[in-house]
C-alpha cells in the first residue's frame, strides 16, 4: 500500500478461507527489506524538524475536492466521504493532516507503474488532503474508485477502496489505512481485508452510506470514522521491519 503508487501487490496463490475464496495477502512480507538496516547516527529531532509542517494556509479548498482539480469534470459516480478522527477515548483529533489517494472510476491509478489496461482520466489525479476541524472532522469530494485486477492471480480483483494517510504530530508518526464501500460483492474475496483475523476490525474498514452527507443532485455520502488507538482502533498497515 505505497503512498504514491498503485496497490498492485503480488501474493501467494493459496486460499485464505476466512471469508471468500481468495489468494492470501503476502504483500507486507514481500516488501520488507531483504538486508539488515544500515546504522546511522541522527539527531533525535532531525526527522521531525525536516518533516512537512502543514497549517491552514498550506491546505487549500481544492485539495479536498478531487472533482475540481482540473479543467474538466472527472468521469464516474461522485461521492462525499466524511468522518471524524478520534483517539482511543473518543476525543477528536484536531488539525490532523489527512491524505487520500485512489484509483479512478475505471480502476486505474494515475501512476507510471500502474499497467492496468483501463483508461486514464485526464481530469482526475486521484490525490487529496485536508485538515480536521475542531470536532476532528475531515471531508473529501471525489469519485467512487473502480475495482482492478490483483496480480498474479488471474481471477482476483480488489474491490473499490480509498487509501488514507494520517501524519499525527510528526512525520515519523504516519499511519496508513484503507476504506471500503458497503455491499461491495468483492469484499468477501479481498485478500488485504481478509488478512485481518478479527471480524470486527474488518467491519470497521467499511464505510456507512449516510444520506445526510448527500449533496443534492451532485454526490452520494459515506461516513467513516478513523480511531487511532485503543480496542476499537482502525486497522493500519504495519511499517516495514527495521523502521
Amino acid at each position: 500500500m505505497a503512498a504514491n503508487g498503485p496497490a498492485r501487490t503480488a501474493g501467494a496463490h493459496r486460499r485464505t478461507g476466512q471469508e471468500g475464496e481468495a489468494p492470501a495477502y503476502t504483500g507486507v512480507t514481500a516488501r520488507r527489506p531483504q538486508r539488515p538496516p544500515v546504522p546511522v547516527v541522527l539527531d533525535p529531532g532531525a526527522a521531525e524538524l525536516t518533516g512537512p509542517v502543514f497549517g491552514p494556509a498550506d491546505v487549500g479548498p481544492l485539495d479536498s475536492d478531487l472533482t475540481r482539480q482540473h479543467r474538466g469534470e472527472p468521469l464516474g459516480e461522485r461521492i462525499t466521504v466524511s468522518g471524524r478522527v478520534l483517539d482511543g477515548r473518543g476525543r477528536p483529533v484536531r488539525g490532523q493532516l489527512v491524505e487520500l489517494w485512489q484509483a479512478n472510476a475505471a480502476g486505474r491509478y494515475a501512476h507510471r507503474l500502474d499497467d492496468h489496461r483501463a483508461p486514464l482520466d485526464p481530469n482526475f489525479t486521484g490525490t487529496g488532503r485536508c485538515l480536521t476541524d475542531a470536532a476532528g472532522r475531515y471531508r473529501f469530494t471525489t469519485v467512487r474508485p473502480g475495482a482492478y485486477p490483483w496480480a498474479p492471480h488471474p481471477h482476483a480483483w480488489r474491490p473499490g477502496h480509498l487509501h488514507f494517510s494520517l501524519f499525527g504530530t510528526a512525520f515519523t508518526q504516519r499511519l496508513v489505512t484503507q476504506m471500503y464501500f458497503p455491499n461491495d460483492p468483492l469484499l468477501p474475496y479481498d485478500a488485504v481485508r481478509n488478512s485481518l483475523a478479527d471480524a470486527d476490525a474488518r467491519r470497521r474498514l467499511v464505510a456507512v452510506y449516510d444520506p445526510d452527507l448527500n449533496e443534492s443532485e451532485w454526490s452520494l455520502g459515506y461516513h467513516w470514522d478513523i480511531v487511532l488507538d485503543g480496542p476499537a482502533a482502525t486497522w493500519t498497515a504495519p511499517p516495514p521491519e527495521g523502521r
